[in-house]
């Protein structure tokens, strides 16, 4: 998969990208990831990327001009399977969405700023609007990180163990059981007598009926969506 960001802050996004399973994404060639600053497209002599709202109002808007001169350019050397805009009005992310994206081949995320794009880069060249929750971040850039490793943990090949990512929580609509390791006590507490019965048969039960349990306390909602509920 090959992602592309565009962004006016492209050193915010060395982090997330430059260690543990994103790290090994890119060093297992599964994932090609390019940052693309913005401002090296902008005409103004001081690399401007913003300008006042028509009709006036509080707050700068991105301008369109550099953003459709990156997005152009990338569309003429690759087809994109989605351009992807971070937004507090967007789709709100879900699983289902992360599932979807990670089967695509390549996708471009933009990460707005300010009050947000010129609405003509929306209506002409976004086709995905993604949210990563209902309130307002400075930036796109930390949204983007979050779709980019949702996404890409999906791939085959990216974690360890490939099963893995198959009983995280939501995967079924439903949160995952309680999880526990070594030491079988401390101080004091115990690890369920049934996880360490050996009886797969029975482990899975409890897992089972522990998911449900943690959903309709947590999460009813996701349950009464799936029609598992009343």
């Amino acid at each position: 998969m090959r992602i592309d960001i565009l962004t006016i802050l492209p050193d915010l996004l060395q982090g997330p990208f430059s260690d543990s399973i994103m790290k090994r994404a890119q060093d297992k060639g599964h994932l090609e990831l390019e940052v693309h600053d913005i401002r090296a497209y902008s005409k103004d002599k001081h690399k401007k990327v913003d300008d006042y709202q028509y009709g006036g109002g509080a707050g700068m808007v991105m301008t369109i001009e550099p953003i459709a001169a990156v997005i152009e350019k990338l569309k003429s050397e690759r087809d994109y399977d989605e351009i992807i805009y971070m937004t507090p009005d967007g789709e709100l992310l879900e699983q289902s969405i992360a599932n979807e994206f990670s089967l695509k081949g390549n996708l471009m995320i933009l990460c707005g700023h300010y009050k947000g794009v010129d609405e003509r880069i929306r209506e002409h060249f976004i086709t995905r609007e993604i949210s990563i929750g209902s309130y307002v971040l400075s930036g796109g850039e930390l949204g983007a990180a979050v779709l980019v490793d949702s996404v890409v943990r999906l791939i085959p090949g990216v974690l360890n163990d490939e099963t893995s990512a198959l009983t995280d929580s939501f995967q079924d609509d439903m949160l995952s059981p309680p999880v526990y390791t070594r030491p079988p006590e401390y101080n004091g507490w115990k690890v369920p007598e049934v996880l360490l019965s050996g009886d797969f048969g029975k482990i899975e039960a409890w897992r089972e009926e522990k998911a449900m349990e943690r959903t309709l306390n947590r999460r009813p909602d996701l349950l009464k969506e799936d029609g598992k509920g009343n």
